[in-house]
């Protein structure tokens, strides 16, 4: 009969982008832009600029166009569980495309690298890394630096408890 201990969790994260305008709000500025471009085109319509009224439904277009991409790449999830035996990270991208790593939780770190784009948040264990937020801002990505090492503090310490007892 095994006695096997249940895996213990010691960190289990979900990022994601934040998006601060509400479906409700969009669609206010939505027809906000859209009755205001309505009106300059309708003037100038008046005036016998008639090719103008296209150019601002063309604006119009763009702006819609613009706001749902920016909310379809918002759809992006980093999932990140640290348990006893594995550091597993899933990132499931806004088309349904998944990428996963394992890492070994013993080596893992989680660093704040400078690189040409800026700062960023990298997950490493030896030689292998994944970075990691890169839709959140600079202070997000290392307050979840420091949340990762709490969590790995933790799980060396429970690895520690749990050799003292068995042995």
């Amino acid at each position: 009969m095994s006695h096997e201990l249940p895996e213990t969790l010691y960190l289990d994260a979900v990022l994601h982008p934040h998006r601060s305008l509400p479906p409700k709000g969009f669609l206010a500025v939505m027809i906000g832009v859209g009755a205001v471009s309505f009106c300059a085109g309708l003037a100038f319509l008046l005036m016998g600029a008639w090719p103008v009224f296209g150019f601002f439904g063309l604006d119009v277009a763009l702006i819609y166009w613009a706001f749902r991409m920016n909310y379809r790449a918002g759809r992006m999830i980093e999932h990140v569980r640290l348990t006893d035996q594995v550091l597993d990270i899933r990132r499931v991208h806004p088309s349904g495309k998944v990428e996963s790593w394992q890492l070994e939780p013993a080596w893992a770190q989680a660093r704040m690298v400078t690189t040409a784009r800026g700062r960023s948040l990298r997950l490493r264990s030896r030689e292998r890394w994944v970075e990691l937020g890169r839709f959140m801002t600079e202070d997000e990505r290392e307050s979840f630096a420091t949340a990762f090492a709490a969590a790995q503090h933790r799980r060396r310490d429970g690895m520690v408890a749990a050799a003292k007892l068995g042995g």
